[in-house]
């Protein structure tokens, strides 16, 4: 019989392919030879088993986590980042939660970055799939009940700290009771109040210096050799964190390397940004942070608010680094561009030492005189001076701020037991 003459069998086939399936295994159970489909013009059973998946169950794709988690994120550090960073880890997309400046006042205080800013910041890690804007301090059951069924949210996740309201409730207690809660670990040794007690301490050293040489925080530098304050960094840097941290791959052998190079300290939204535009110009993104002895030295002894390895890690964070060169010399020299095979060498127009890109002392004679040098337009007029600035205009309002939140810090760490994480 040929195979024209059954094409009702091909029709019972393609319509109806688990019904023909079964039939066969039952023939194959009865003991009759498939020798008497393959006369009806029915091809051998794997034929079938290939084209027809009538023996085996369809694949289907693995379903994939979301994970939530929210925050002020007001002076973005790598705390923030490493929480991010633990919380990616627990699912396959991670959502962030933005918390907008109105909530931020009515439970913290005044906020020193913007929502744009903060948005900037959170958008531009290397672990945010998605950002939900103006997202409350509290996780209440009409915005948790959103979070499942509009953002399709599986599991909701915050810090080992306590997180409380005004009224001393959990602010994740909700989440707790539906089972759609998981804790991370917090990262030790930074907090936005420790930061803002640094610049604080700062302002004060500064002001008690005037006397004798006279400047600001974004003076020139002192000649003196100062303390550099009273509010030391409990950060402890480890290799492992590093390698968290970092892509973990190299430029391509023909790849346009950029570099661009500074302190960012106090990393923020123009630093974000100034990034973004570097990165565009070619395939792979190499920057350089400066030495604390090196920012001191053209920024002033209280400078920089944040150590080396602090100010490495928030700028490997970002999406748009590729590889950071931890305690980069003040001048790019032939050796470097050589060394790392250098394309370019960016400078963004707003910068804290703009003065000394000229004359003698110009860390960038060496690229300008290569050709391989451009100024780049900063998207952002902000700097570290106008953050710190921030604070110090509205020095009252933060000390009291950091009053009450210095106290349940110190209740933190008087109770804190170890956490299993990373």
């Amino acid at each position: 019989m040929h195979y024209e003459s059954n094409s009702w069998i091909w029709e019972g086939v393609y319509d109806y392919p688990h019904l023909f399936g079964g039939l066969m295994v039952m023939a194959a159970l009865l003991g009759l030879s498939t020798s008497y489909f393959a006369g009806l013009g029915v091809p051998p059973l794997p034929f079938l088993w290939s084209d027809f998946g009538i023996f085996h169950k369809k694949k289907r794709g693995k379903k994939r986590i979301r994970v939530y988690m929210d925050g002020c994120f007001d002076l973005m550090h790598y705390g923030h980042a490493n929480a991010l960073r633990q919380a990616k880890a627990l699912g396959d997309e991670l959502v962030v939660g933005v918390v907008s400046d109105e909530e931020i006042i009515a439970n913290k205080g005044p906020p020193v970055l913007s929502m744009e800013e903060r948005l900037a910041l959170v958008s531009g890690l290397k672990w945010v799939d998605e950002v939900i804007t103006n997202a409350p301090y509290e996780i209440t059951e009409q915005f948790m009940n959103s979070l499942f069924n509009e953002h399709k949210i599986d599991y909701i996740i915050h810090g080992d700290d306590p997180c409380l309201l005004p009224d001393g409730t959990d602010a994740y207690g909700l989440a707790k009771k539906a089972g759609r809660y998981m804790q991370i670990k917090r990262t030790e040794g930074v907090s936005s109040t420790d930061i803002v007690g640094r610049i604080l301490s700062s302002m004060r050293d500064t002001k008690g210096s005037q006397d004798h040489n006279g400047t600001s925080l974004c003076g020139e530098p002192r000649k003196e050799s100062g303390s550099k304050g009273a509010h030391v960094s409990q950060f402890l840097p480890t290799s492992r964190r590093i390698v968290q941290f970092s892509n973990g791959k190299g430029p391509a052998p023909n790849a346009r390397v950029v570099y661009i190079d500074g302190a960012f300290d106090l990393f923020h939204a123009g630093h974000v940004e100034i990034l973004k535009s570097a990165r565009q110009l070619g395939d792979f993104l190499l920057v350089g942070i400066h030495a604390d002895e090196t920012v001191s030295e053209h920024r002033g002894n209280q400078h920089p608010i944040m150590h080396l390895h602090e100010r490495s890690l928030s700028v490997l964070a970002c999406r748009y680094v590729d590889e950071v060169i931890i305690g980069a010399p003040w001048e790019v020299t032939t050796d470097m561009i050589t060394t790392f095979n250098i394309s370019l060498v960016v400078h963004g127009t707003v910068a804290e030492n703009s003065s000394s890109l000229t004359g003698e002392n110009d860390p960038y004679k060496v690229p300008k005189s290569m050709g391989i040098f451009r100024l780049l337009e900063s998207p952002k007029n902000i700097t570290t001076s106008s953050v710190a600035h921030r604070i110090m205009a509205n020095h009252e309002a933060y000390m009291k701020r950091n009053a009450k939140k210095a106290e349940s810090e110190k209740k933190y760490y008087a109770e804190k037991k170890y956490v299993t994480g990373d």
